[in-house]
């Protein structure tokens, strides 16, 4: 088969289309034909030299796609040559064929087409675990979500709207708060020219946000403190601003509030399928009930995947960056 590798780390150049050996479904895994996969920061930073593959996982970048079933792995049920599938990964999705853990597997939504379904699984997973699983938001709370039209963004939007939530967004542009507004967010705001802590404490009356869900770090996290309201809870799911700052642990004291941080990738099999497992209950019916939608900026060649993430390194995009395999 063919697939992205990473000859040394580097720019986008480094990432090179070539032949590599064909995957083996092993104990608990199925073997997935990739239609199409996604792009997100991780497959950068990974590129970058930054963020190496779990032990056992594939060494090529993506972190999700969506195909069809081509082998079924010893100790597999509940699934069957020729479903259409997506899938969380922990690697391997820049690819012509994936082994995947049947417990990462989820049914292409009913509505969705097979490519638009690559969009779903990584960005759906963070949200749906960081935001309700461990920050628990309720309805008519207020979620701040800081990058608002990107992948994340954009889906934590029309969740949090869904279960009934007010929503904040970040972004740079016009153009970008204004398709956050499409998808209902209610505050806007442009942090080139604006404070969001400002900003937020002048939304909600003073209160704060519930809940952040931060994807720049150690930049943010002063301020992300002073926007929280008392007993909120602020979410690190990136560090594109860094990772180390200072904390006044007396201002999240007197707040009352709490800070997690997370990642997917390297996470046990258990804990993965349980986020997929709820993903599935939970999410799955607003996406074929129409309530839920991915959002693709654009579609691109696998092979020209050192193009992709240009665009994501040039926050040229809203939404998702999808690369399709031949």
């Amino acid at each position: 088969m063919h697939a992205i590798t990473i000859s040394e780390p580097g720019g986008p150049e480094a990432l090179v289309w070539g032949e590599v050996p064909d995957p083996v479904a092993g104990e608990g895994e199925v073997l997935v034909e990739v239609v199409a996969s996604a792009v997100n920061r991780a497959d950068i930073m990974q590129r970058q030299g930054f963020y190496n593959p779990p032990p056992g996982a594939s060494p090529y970048p993506g972190l999700e796609c969506s195909g069809r079933i081509t082998e079924i792995g010893p100790g597999v049920s509940g699934w069957s040559v020729g479903d259409e599938v997506c899938a969380l990964l922990a690697g391997g999705g820049y690819a012509e064929k994936v082994a995947v853990p049947a417990g990462q597997l989820l049914p292409v939504p009913a509505g969705l087409d097979l490519k638009q379904a690559a969009a779903l699984p990584e960005v759906v997973c963070t949200v749906w675990s960081n935001v309700f699983m461990v920050a628990h938001l309720r309805p008519t709370e207020t979620l701040l979500v800081h990058g608002g039209s990107s992948g994340i963004g954009t889906m934590a939007i029309q969740l949090a709207k869904a279960v009934g939530a007010k929503v904040a967004v970040t972004a740079g542009t016009k153009e970008k708060l204004d398709y956050c507004a499409e998808l209902g967010a209610d505050i806007l705001i442009n942090y080139r020219e604006q404070d969001f802590v400002a900003e937020i404490e002048r939304a909600t009356d003073g209160a704060g946000a519930d809940v952040i869900l931060d994807n720049m770090g150690a930049k943010y996290l002063d301020r992300n403190v002073q926007a929280l309201a008392v007993n909120g809870r602020l979410a690190i799911i990136g560090m594109q601003g860094g990772i180390k700052a200072e904390l006044n642990i007396a201002a999240l004291l007197g707040k009352r509030a709490a800070i997690s941080a997370t990642s997917l990738r390297a996470r046990p099999l258990g804990e993965k399928a349980a986020i997929v497992a709820a993903v599935r209950e939970h999410v799955w019916p607003l996406i074929e009930g129409g309530r839920i939608r991915p959002v693709v900026d654009r579609e691109l060649p696998m092979s020209e995947a050192g193009t992709a993430h240009q665009v994501l390194e040039d926050s040229g995009h809203i939404g998702k960056v999808l690369l399709v395999a031949p």
